[in-house]
């Protein structure tokens, strides 16, 4: 079994900063994409960032210069930095990655997820 664990929520000012880490830990071979993802209240959960084994990178719109993504393949974690947050920032964000994994002789591929951490940016 694999299981992603979260931290660094929090509650912060429109304009601070804030960063989460997810670590990865269990059966793992390899890992390929990690992402970020959030959900408002309301609305649907929606990408926020990901990043490749290769470190390749791509961001929504809404965040790109303010948020950065990394990951430390040593640790298995990925980081997401969030700068100038901003009220619309506030949502669940969810971590995962696409895992891959022995069973048997067969090496398979299967996306876990974090339980999500509170991130609020009050105004």
């Amino acid at each position: 079994q694999v299981q992603l664990v979260e931290s660094g929520g929090g509650l912060v000012q429109a304009g601070g900063s804030l960063r989460l880490s997810c670590a990865a830990s269990g059966s793992i071979f390899s890992i390929n994409a990690m992402g970020w993802y959030r959900q408002a209240p309301g609305k649907q959960r929606e990408l926020v960032a990901r990043i490749a084994s290769s470190a390749s990178t791509n961001y929504a719109d809404s965040v790109k210069g303010r948020f950065t993504i990394s990951r430390d393949n040593a640790k298995n974690t990925v980081y997401l930095q969030m700068n100038s947050l901003r009220p619309e920032d506030t949502a669940v964000y969810y971590c995962n990655a696409d895992v891959r994994y022995y069973s048997g002789s067969y090496l398979n591929t299967n996306r876990y997820w974090g339980q999500g951490t509170q991130v609020t940016v009050s105004s």
